[in-house]
C-alpha cells in the first residue's frame, strides 16, 4: 500500500547531487512568459550538463529528455539505465532579466541490464522515455521504461530527522526493554537536505516486444504503453494487470505490414489516444467505443506525392514522433525528412508541413547504407502552441514559428558555451558555391545528431541532448 505521502500518486522530481559528474555553464535569460515568433527569437546559451570529454562511453548517452508540467524540473534518462533530475535554480528564476538555469537535484538508477532466459535475450538498461506526473503533494513521481519494464519512482527531500525513540537508539539498535525505565518523548531535529528517490510500482512482464512509448493519462490515474504491435493500458496503483487496447498483430506474422512507432493520449480528453505507424498513418481511439480499440475514429494520412515516389519512400515516410498539443486541437508528427501540424478536425491532410532537411532527399542511399535512415527523431511543442521543434543531424536542431511561418536552424555545439552566447543561425550548401556561414551538406556529420528535445511549458527554455551533453538554450531578452 502507499504510505501517507503517496495517496495522491502523482509529481516530478529532482535532486542536488555535487558528486554527479553533469556539468555546468551559464547564461542569459528568458524573462518574457509569452511566445513570440520563435522563427526570429534571439536564442542564446544558458547551460551545459555532462563531461566535456570526446571519449564518450555509450551508457553516458543521453536517449530521453522531459520538463515536468510547471518547468521547475527536467528529467534526463540515459542508455545506462540512470535517470538525472536538475531543479530550476530559484536566483535565475527571479533575477532581472530571468535566467533559465538548472542544478542537479537528484540521480537515481532506474534500470539495470536484465536477461530474459525464455527468449535467451539481453534486455537493455537504456531509458526509452520519461513521464512526469502532476504533483500532488510535496513528493515528485515519474514514470520511466527500458524495452521492457516500466517504474514508478517517487522523489522526495527530507530535511528532518526523529530522534529520542524510546525502543531503539538513535542508532537505529534496539534497546534492552529492561534497561526502559522512563518515557521519552522524541523530538524532530533539522538536517542536512536529502532527496531520495524510490521505486513505488514496478510494472512488468505485459510487452513482447520493445515498449517505444509511455503516455500519462489526463485523469491522472491511468496511463499506456505502446511497443511495435499492441498499447496496454494500466492504472497507477495495479502492478499484475493491464488491459490490450490496441493489438496490430496480425494471425501470421508473415502478412505483418506495419509496426506502431509511437502513442499518446490527449491532454485533456481522458478517452482519447492517438498512435502513429511505420506506413505513416496517425490513428485516432475512443475507448469509450470499444474495450479494444481495433477501429479507430480517425485516420490521419497524407497521400503521396507521386513525383518524390523512390525505393526509400516508404521508410521515409514512417512517424518517429507524434505530440498532441497543449490545447488538444492539434498535433505534430516527426517523419524522416518533415514535420507536419495535424487539425484533429480534419484528417485529409495536414494543415501545414515543414521541410526539416530536404538536403538530405539526395543522400538517402548512403543514409541507408549506414542505417542512418532509419533514427528516430522526436518533436516538441511550446507551451502556448505557437511554435515547434524538432532535430537533424551535425547537432543541428530547428525551430518553427506557426505565426510567422519562419523557421531557423541552430546547433548545438560546444564552441558556443560561453555565458550570453547568441546562437547564429545555419544554413546548409546544397550544391554550387558556398557562402560564408555556410556547411556543406557533404561536410554534416552523421554520428552527431539531435534525437530528443524538450521546451519548458512556460518559457523559452529548451533543453537539447547531443550524444552525452544536455544543452540548455534559452531567448535572448
Amino acid at each position: 500500500m502507499l504510505d501517507e505521502d503517496d495517496l495522491m500518486i502523482y509529481q516530478e522530481s529532482q535532486e542536488p547531487d555535487e558528486n554527479d559528474d553533469l556539468a555546468d555553464d551559464d547564461d542569459d535569460d528568458d524573462d518574457d512568459q509569452e511566445f513570440e515568433g520563435n522563427g526570429e527569437t534571439s536564442w542564446c546559451f544558458s547551460q551545459i550538463k555532462g563531461a566535456l570529454d570526446d571519449d564518450v562511453t555509450d551508457a553516458d548517452i543521453i536517449s530521453c529528455v522531459e520538463f515536468n508540467h510547471d518547468g521547475e524540473l527536467l528529467a534526463t534518462g540515459d542508455k545506462g539505465g540512470r535517470v538525472v533530475i536538475f531543479q530550476r535554480d530559484a536566483a535565475s528564476k527571479s533575477s532581472v532579466p530571468r535566467r533559465g538555469e538548472y542544478n542537479v537535484y537528484s540521480t537515481f538508477q532506474s534500470h539495470e541490464p536484465e536477461f530474459d532466459y525464455l527468449k535467451s535475450l539481453e534486455i537493455e538498461e537504456k531509458i526509452n522515455k520519461i513521464r512526469w506526473l502532476r504533483r500532488k503533494n510535496q513528493s515528485h513521481f515519474l514514470l520511466s521504461t527500458n524495452d521492457k519494464t516500466i517504474k514508478l519512482w517517487k522523489v522526495s527531500e527530507r530535511d528532518k530527522k526523529v530522534e529520542g525513540y524510546n525502543t531503539k537508539e538513535d542508532t537505529g539498535i534496539v534497546r534492552d526493554p529492561s534497561l526502559i525505565t522512563a518515557l521519552r518523548v522524541p523530538t524532530i531535529k533539522p538536517m542536512d537536505l536529502m532527496v531520495e528517490a524510490s521505486p513505488r510500482r514496478i510494472f512488468a512482464n505485459a510487452h513482447t516486444y520493445h515498449i517505444n512509448s509511455i503516455s500519462v493519462n489526463s485523469d491522472q490515474e491511468t496511463y499506456l504503453s505502446a511497443d511495435d504491435l499492441r498499447i496496454n493500458l494500466w492504472h497507477l496503483e495495479i502492478t499484475d494487470q493491464s488491459f490490450n487496447i490496441v493489438d496490430i498483430k496480425p494471425t501470421n506474422m508473415e502478412e505483418l505490414t506495419e509496426v506502431i512507432t509511437a502513442a499518446e493520449f490527449h491532454p485533456t480528453e481522458c478517452n482519447l489516444l492517438v498512435y502513429s505507424s511505420s506506413k505513416g498513418t496517425i490513428r485516432l481511439c475512443d475507448m469509450r467505443a470499444a474495450a479494444l480499440c481495433d477501429r479507430h475514429a480517425k485516420q490521419f494520412e497524407e497521400p503521396e506525392d507521386p513525383t518524390n515516389r523512390s525505393f526509400f519512400s516508404e521508410i521515409i515516410s514512417s512517424i518517429s514522433d507524434v505530440k498532441l498539443s497543449n490545447s488538444g486541437r492539434y498535433m505534430i508528427s516527426r517523419d524522416y525528412l518533415s514535420i507536419k501540424v495535424w487539425d484533429l478536425h480534419m484528417e485529409t491532410k495536414p494543415i501545414e508541413t515543414y521541410p526539416v532537411h530536404e538536403y538530405l532527399r539526395s543522400k538517402l542511399c548512403s543514409l541507408y547504407e549506414t542505417d542512418c535512415i532509419f533514427d528516430k527523431f522526436e518533436c516538441c511543442w511550446n507551451g502556448s502552441d505557437t511554435a515547434i521543434m524538432t532535430g537533424s543531424y551535425n547537432n543541428f536542431f530547428r525551430v518553427f514559428d506557426r505565426n510567422t511561418k519562419k523557421d531557423v536552424t541552430l546547433e548545438a555545439s560546444r564552441d558556443i558555451i560561453k555565458p550570453k552566447t547568441v546562437l547564429k543561425p545555419r544554413k546548409v550548401c546544397t550544391g554550387g558555391k558556398r557562402k560564408k556561414d555556410e556547411i556543406s551538406v557533404d561536410c554534416l556529420d552523421f554520428n552527431k545528431k539531435i534525437l530528443h528535445t524538450a521546451w519548458h511549458p512556460l518559457e523559452n527554455i529548451i533543453a537539447v541532448a547531443a550524444t552525452n551533453n544536455l544543452f540548455i538554450f534559452q531567448d535572448k531578452f
